[in-house]
């Protein structure tokens, strides 16, 4: 064939092309592999026809603790028996000292696939882990199976069925009408009350405050005489009001008047007239030293146990700590002040409709390759509402069991009864805070769940812990101040980034990552080529033809 033959150049022409596009598929077969270095495929769950027993599984349980050695040994109890009722798995503990440093740990092990099997945690965080795809197991079909599901007939304990596991603590985990936790522990705020300096000042305390009430009290409580003493208690200290968790209180003052917070489809809804009157209304009361936060003070139990608090909300998980007589004290014994402790809901705005929160943490499995492995971990996380651990780690501190199962079995019924026969496992105000929360769970609620959640939160409790900072540094604040704030506050936690279609009810998840911009790219240069090919071969045939 001479040069310069068409025939000749156009296969030429033909080879060039081919090759280039080899290399631009080569290209893209090799950008999602880079992608997903270090990971493994992950399927959606499908629970397994049985349990194969023969097999050796090892599965790892993310907890946390507050250094609490009894909570510690219930954790390693219950290991323990149920390793021998399933001699084929293992469970391997690692303990936190808080919920964010396992959220932390989390978020950072989705990327390799090293996630843990079993991990107590939050909706909210539980939010954010689902942005990988298939991370955790939706357990709606683990609930309802009918040989290892909840009650199941395959099980080797005693597991409590759906309904009897309290209806208000399990719609909390839900996310999108899908059940991605089971409850764990449950615990709400309370007010825990100086009952005798109250009375000192002349006061009778009502069977349930409103925020008139303290408010009217705290300002009271906060006269000095001539010499800078405190008139109720004659010491250089006392703050009236303590609230320990911010965010919280803006939650709930949010919530009792009906005012905006958010939308289950995560429409930002805080910034808004009721949330500028609270803050405001809490400036007035720090101007006049009636009210401070934890972050800004110290913790209300410190105080209130040294005679120098009237009011400390904090949770009821949190009983052990506070009263007199409280087992658990970090202040030296010498600083507290002998005082008669009342435990009451946290303060209303209208006592005809209460509303307090419900908090404590919950308990998701997290998916892997194989389904015997994500069944053995859902057996695990299942048996953690056993009536044994149930009941045993709820009499540590002021949490309830999430079973009515539990609630209402003889030996949890007996230990309410025995409330103040001793300072440790019966302590009164530790059991008066876990009636309080049984008592009033049809009044408790939750906010909603989404991609972002969490940082709405903390948003929450910042704009309380700023006016109250800038009070106490003589700062003014004014319309133009919360404008700043809301402003300021929306910047800091990026909620104008949590941004939900609701129309089509799919989250903004941001910009693609780099790695998907250049897939996407290498296949929109691989089809240009394509095109290009075809239409170069057409016109080339068309002129061979003439």
């Amino acid at each position: 064939m001479k040069p310069g033959n068409p025939s000749s150049a156009g296969t030429s022409h033909r080879q060039r092309i081919r090759a280039l596009l080899l290399a631009v598929f080569v290209l893209c077969s090799m950008l999602p592999l880079s992608a997903c270095h270090g990971s493994r495929e992950r399927a959606s769950f499908t629970v397994p026809e049985s349990f194969d027993r023969s097999k050796q599984y090892e599965i790892t349980f993310w907890a946390k603790n507050d250094t609490n050695k009894v909570q510690t040994a219930i954790y390693q109890k219950a290991i323990s028996d149920f390793q021998a009722l399933y001699p084929n798995i293992t469970v391997n503990m690692r303990l936190y000292t808080d919920y964010g440093r396992i959220y932390n740990d989390v978020i950072t092990n989705i990327a390799t696939n090293t996630t843990p099997n079993v991990c107590i945690t939050y909706p909210d965080h539980i939010a954010t882990y689902m942005t990988g795809a298939d991370v955790v197991v939706p357990l709606d079909d683990l609930f309802h199976d009918a040989r290892y599901g909840l009650g199941g007939s395959e099980l080797l304990f005693d597991s409590p069925k759906q309904e009897e596991i309290i209806p208000q603590f399990l719609t909390e985990c839900t996310i999108g009408g899908v059940h991605y936790a089971i409850p764990y522990m449950r615990s709400t705020e309370a007010c825990y009350v100086n009952r005798t300096l109250l009375e000192k000042l002349g006061y009778t305390l009502p069977d349930l405050l409103t925020w008139d009430f303290v408010w009217e009290v705290s300002e009271a409580a906060a006269k000095k005489d001539a010499d800078g003493n405190y008139l109720l208690n004659g010491q250089k200290v006392m703050i009236p009001f303590i609230y320990k968790s911010t965010d919280n209180m803006m939650i709930q003052m949010l919530r009792q008047q009906d005012a905006g917070y958010s939308t289950p489809a995560g429409e930002i809804l805080i910034f808004n007239d009721t949330t500028r009157e609270i803050l405001f209304d809490i400036a007035d009361h720090v101007k006049n030293g009636a009210f401070s936060t934890f972050k800004i003070s110290s913790y209300p139990a410190n105080f209130l146990n040294a005679g120098q608090c009237v009011f400390a909300v904090d949770s009821t998980a949190g009983a052990t700590w506070i009263g007199s007589d409280a087992p658990l004290l970090d202040i030296s014994a010498d600083k507290v002040v002998a005082f008669e402790t009342a435990v009451l809901p946290v303060p209303q705005y209208d006592p005809e409709h209460p509303a307090m929160i419900s908090q404590g943490p919950s308990v998701c499995v997290f998916n892997k390759a194989d389904p015997q492995e994500v069944l053995a971990s859902w057996l695990f996380a299942q048996y953690l509402l056993t009536n044994e651990v149930q009941i045993a780690y709820a009499e540590t501190e002021g949490y309830v069991p999430v079973t009515s199962k539990a609630q209402n079995s003889d030996e949890y019924q007996d230990y309410l009864r025995r409330a103040g026969e001793d300072n440790s496992l019966y302590y009164d105000v530790k059991i008066a805070a876990s009636k309080l929360l049984m008592a009033n769970t049809a009044y408790t609620f939750t906010t909603p769940v989404f991609n972002g959640s969490t940082s709405l939160r903390d948003a929450a409790g910042q704009m309380i812990e700023e006016v109250t900072k800038s009070v106490r540094r003589k700062q003014t604040v004014d319309d133009a101040y919360i404008d700043k704030l809301f402003k300021d506050v929306n910047a800091l936690y990026r909620l104008d980034q949590v941004s939900i279609a609701v129309a089509g009810g799919k989250a903004d998840l941001g910009p693609l990552p780099s790695t998907s911009v250049a897939l996407l790219s290498a296949l929109g240069v691989t089809w240009g080529l394509i095109l290009l090919y075809f239409v170069l071969d057409r016109i080339r045939r068309r002129r061979r033809k003439k």
